[in-house]
């Protein structure tokens, strides 16, 4: 393989679920094997075709917004939920490396502004949904929930 080749996801979680294993690492290797077990019901799904990386990242970003929100029911059992919530906080941060890094406040924020004053509506607090539709469809580098905020300040529709 040359430096030029990329290795694919499918490759990197294979050799990592082979390490977690050798190494007893229960937690990387389930949530490994929960993420091939998600590309493979999806993959054979009509229309899914070859299993790319994109169809991996997919995949771990939705797993990990499932995974978001139970972590945060979790938290919200207080000392009862404590332990689930540490072990999904792992799976998301370990997953995390797969996707593309999102946009910090202050980047998204300059987006938002911009896209206000390219659609023409400032100060219209019904355009938030026009507003972060925009942004969304043109962007896979941004925190839905981070937009739709700034969006809602930024036209003062809270």
């Amino acid at each position: 393989m040359t430096t030029d080749e990329k290795v694919s996801i499918q490759d990197q979680l294979s050799a990592e679920l082979k390490d977690a294993m050798k190494k007893g690492d229960k937690a990387r290797r389930d949530v490994i094997r929960q993420v091939l077990t998600e590309v493979r019901t999806v993959s054979s799904q009509a229309g899914v075709g070859e299993v790319t990386d994109e169809v991996y990242r997919v995949v771990i970003a939705a797993y990990i917004k499932k995974m978001s929100k139970a972590r945060d029911e979790y938290r919200e059992m207080g000392e009862r939920g404590a332990e689930m919530a540490d072990k999904l906080d792992f799976e998301i941060e370990y997953l995390s490396r797969w996707l593309p890094s999102k946009l910090g406040e202050e980047e998204t924020l300059r987006l938002v502004r911009q896209t206000i004053e390219d659609l023409n509506v400032a100060g219209n607090p019904k355009a938030v949904g026009k507003v972060v539709g925009a942004l969304m469809k043109t962007r896979n580098d941004l925190d839905g929930a981070l937009v739709n905020r700034l969006t809602r300040q930024e036209l003062g529709a809270d």
